[in-house]
């Protein structure tokens, strides 16, 4: 027996089992995505406060001067604001997984196509650039003179949001893998749906 045999028999005894649990990526991706897009419908508007309006989200995508200057605004900001407000919920349950998907990946399409791409790859931007290290150095300068700097960066560095596609696109890839491989066995109600009805 050579080699390569032994090493796919080992394989085949140990690590092919874990096909049982093929369903947690699909979980991970699903509770992940869950709560970046609940987070993202609830900035935009959320239902529950009285102070919350979807109007900055129109006024928004609508203003060609310092938004996004769409057509339909109202129309577009409510579809965006619904996708990700009832996706995450979905995604949560893992109910129509596949087909919430496809509106989520249109989503991030549109955000890497019309919000992010000019600003590059990186979400945050690196401070190792010289125009950025300049424009950190100088904040740090100021935040040193005026403000209680250690107390400021005890849980972190300070950084320039450079808000690049980086992760908008992973959000996309996630949402791909979730249209192809599905909500996940043993973890979705997806799959129990779908035994329950091919049973039939």
């Amino acid at each position: 027996m050579d080699l390569v045999e032994k090493y796919y028999q080992l394989q085949s005894s140990t690590l092919d089992k874990i096909i049982l649990l093929d369903g947690l990526p699909s979980l991970t991706f699903r509770i992940y995505l869950a709560n970046i897009f609940w987070m993202a419908a609830n900035n935009k508007w959320n239902p529950f406060n009285s102070e919350s309006s979807l109007q900055p989200t129109i006024d928004w995508f609508g203003n060609s001067d310092w938004g996004l200057g769409l057509p339909f605004p109202e129309l577009l900001g409510s579809l965006a604001w619904a996708t990700e407000y009832f996706g995450a919920i979905l995604l949560l349950l893992g109910l129509a997984t596949r087909w919430i998907s496809i509106p989520l990946i249109a989503t991030m399409i549109v955000a890497i196509f019309s919000v992010h791409i000019d600003n590059g790859w990186s979400a945050v931007a690196s401070s190792v650039d010289g125009e950025i290290a300049s424009r950190i150095n100088a904040a740090r300068s100021l935040l040193e003179e005026h403000e209680n700097y250690e107390w400021l960066t005890e849980k972190g560095a300070f950084v320039i949001l450079q808000n690049g596609v980086e992760f908008a696109f992973t959000y996309l890839l996630l949402l791909v893998s979730l249209l192809f491989v599905g909500g996940g066995r043993f973890v979705s109600v997806d799959y129990f749906l779908n035994k329950h009805f091919s049973s039939k």
